[in-house]
């Protein structure tokens, strides 16, 4: 026989999913998060500078 023609959608679809109250972070959290994270990158790219400076290359 031919297939089930069920067209109805889902409960899970029209639902995003949910996060714990113990996860949720406040928008000054997130920035102050940002914040720390571009600051440790920007230093290793200017320590990873200093190495390469130190290897004996010349700087252009």
């Amino acid at each position: 026989m031919g297939k089930d023609n069920h067209n109805s959608s889902s409960n899970n679809k029209n639902s995003l999913p949910q996060t714990p109250k113990a996860l949720k972070q406040t928008p000054q959290q997130a920035r102050e998060e940002f914040s720390r994270e571009f600051t440790e990158l920007s230093n290793k790219n200017r320590n990873a500078g200093k190495s390469t400076d130190q290897q004996g290359r010349t700087k252009r």
